[in-house]
């Protein structure tokens, strides 16, 4: 079954695309990836989205249009991975993230991912499952992150001499732990609060190859006052985004560091977060994608706070680092098909475990297999 992955992460720069062929071998999942790519966003929709960013108010008009150029834009991606690696059976759409809704206990209380699916289906022809996070955010969890579904088949059988866990930096960082029960959950920024330095020293989106962040020295006075918000203390399951480390946030504590010092402050608090939480549970391999884990000045400063863990790039188990969302998306739309839960209670705090998302029928009539009985024990990537 060919299945395209779609989603837009914080950095709105684009719509990840992969389609994965999945074939199932009695409880093995076999996985190949025949694309992988992103489809950069039209200038428009990048406007549009940094308009509607927390905490700039947005009309209902905005929202709607908003709504209809992120849809159009993964109908777009889709489309061209329909023509390029099809013909697809399913598509399952993230959306683009605008926000997402967590109370002052740290209790997720809603989230808002735009991009009308029916775009996707009219310009395919074939079904969209969206609106992924909903049901788990229903069932009293945080919604995110989603990905320990993947990342727990990726991690089975590597925790040789301690726990094994994934990690991924984008906006924000996450971390999945191969623990009993299983751990996933928001570290806290990844590249967010830097993109924004970035963009404003240098004009550039982020910090390309760390070279802003380079030319200064961290901060330690800014940095134990940032690394003292409260999120960082809030014990699992937590998740966060935008809303919290946002500019608002960055304008509380930069004080008068210049660019170069405060991009260096920045990219030790990504890495001393993310390492706390490595250490506290004592991992010793870690499969590492996203962005973020191409800045080699982050890469060094985490290298050095978890010095006891080897860390891979998430290559090392068959899934390219740049795709690693867009592939997770394709494989919780081949589970929501086959009427499998693809959330994971211990990870998002969940009081059930739902079928993920909703679907929109493609051309014909939405004709679903019957559900299995039981979800695969292992998957591969071939």
């Amino acid at each position: 079954m060919r299945i395209a992955g779609l989603i837009s992460g914080t950095s709105y720069d684009g719509v990840d695309v992969a389609v994965v062929e999945f074939d199932l071998d009695g409880t093995t999942l076999h996985a190949r990836i025949a694309l992988a790519d992103t489809v950069p966003y039209p200038a428009e929709v990048v406007d549009a989205l940094q308009a509607a960013q927390h905490p700039r108010p947005v009309t209902a008009a905005a929202m709607a249009r908003l709504d209809t150029l992120v849809g159009q834009a993964f109908a777009a991606a889709a489309a061209e991975a329909d023509s390029v690696a099809g013909p697809l059976a399913l598509l399952c759409s993230h959306g683009q993230t605008v926000y997402h809704w967590v109370d002052d206990d740290g209790r997720a209380k809603g989230t808002l991912q735009v991009g009308e699916p029916a775009w996707i289906a009219h310009a395919t022809g074939v079904p969209v499952i969206s609106g992924v996070r909903a049901a788990d955010i229903a069932a009293d969890g945080q919604g995110a992150p989603l990905v320990p579904l993947l990342d727990l088949l990726l991690l089975a059988g590597l925790d040789g001499n301690g726990p094994a866990a994934a990690l991924n930096i984008g906006g924000i960082a996450n971390l999945t732990v191969a623990a009993d029960p299983p751990l996933g959950y928001d570290t806290g920024p990844g590249n967010c609060l830097l993109d924004l330095i970035a963009l404003e020293a240098t004009g550039r989106a982020y910090d390309v190859d760390g070279m802003l962040a380079s030319q200064g020295t961290a901060d330690t006075r800014v940095l134990g006052r940032l690394l003292a918000d409260p999120y960082f203390a809030r014990r699992p399951p937590k998740s966060t985004g935008r809303e919290h480390f946002d500019a608002a946030f960055l304008a509380r504590h930069r004080d008068a560091l210049p660019p170069a010092d405060l991009a260096a402050t920045l990219t030790a608090l990504t890495a001393e977060t993310i390492a706390a939480e490595v250490n506290r549970y004592g991992v010793r391999t870690l499969v590492a994608s996203g962005g973020g884990i191409d800045n080699p000045v982050l890469r060094e400063m985490l290298a050095d706070r978890i010095a006891g863990t080897s860390i891979h790039d998430s290559n090392w188990v068959g899934v390219p680092p740049e795709a690693k969302e867009a592939v997770l998306f394709a494989l919780i739309g081949w589970y929501s098909w086959h009427g499998l839960p693809a959330g994971v209670p211990s990870c998002t705090g969940a009081s059930a475990t739902p079928v993920l998302g909703s679907f929109t029928p493609g051309s014909g009539p939405l004709r679903l297999p019957a559900p299995l009985d039981s979800a695969p024990e292992r998957l591969v990537f071939d």
